[in-house]
């Protein structure tokens, strides 16, 4: 299911994802209370936290990701998501908290790919076997070769604020070399 959907024709075509945005802040606020999460203060407006690279280089950054990869002998995450979604801010807080942040820097490079709002680098998810119009965020794993190990392939993380840290530390548990 796409997250980004026209609300009204006039309207911005993700006020849906905007909506969730505020909604991440919301949520980040409040989880800061309880020190579960890091302080809305952290969150830069209602778009979050910037993660994808607008001006980027996807195919450079992966080429670049997997020669890393090889060097220390890690996989590579593609992340396909903006900054405008909210499920993609809290997979970035969720790779951040521990134990994830530890398995991920163990293990992986990881390259975020921006989309723009569904519409850029469109040809690089489907490449790596990644249907964004599922949802982001969307991940695929690749050896250090290039070859695609895993692929999201129905949107199993376009939900993430639904879902908890543990759910990440399961895929990078799964995944790493």
């Amino acid at each position: 299911m796409p997250i980004c959907r026209p609300f009204f024709r006039q309207q911005a075509p993700c006020f849906r994802a905007r909506l969730s945005g505020i909604v991440v802040i919301v949520v980040l606020a409040a989880g800061s209370v309880a020190g579960a999460l890091p302080a809305a203060g952290q969150i830069i407006g209602t778009a979050g936290k910037h993660i994808y690279s607008e001006t980027a280089d996807p195919k450079a950054d992966i080429a670049a990701g997997l020669a890393q990869a090889k060097r220390e002998h890690k996989r590579v995450i593609l992340d396909f998501g903006g900054d405008w979604c909210g499920d993609c801010q809290v997979l970035d807080i969720y790779f951040h908290q521990a134990p994830n942040a530890d398995l991920l820097e163990k293990n992986f490079v990881l390259v975020h790919v921006w989309i723009g709002h569904m519409d850029k680098n469109i040809d690089v998810a489907a490449k790596y076997g990644v249907p964004i119009n599922r949802g982001v965020p969307a991940l695929a794993v690749l050896a250090s070769d290039g070859a695609a190990v895993y692929s999201q392939a129905t949107g199993q993380f376009a939900d993430m604020r639904h879902m908890d840290t543990v759910s990440v530390t399961e895929f990078l548990k799964k995944w790493k070399s």
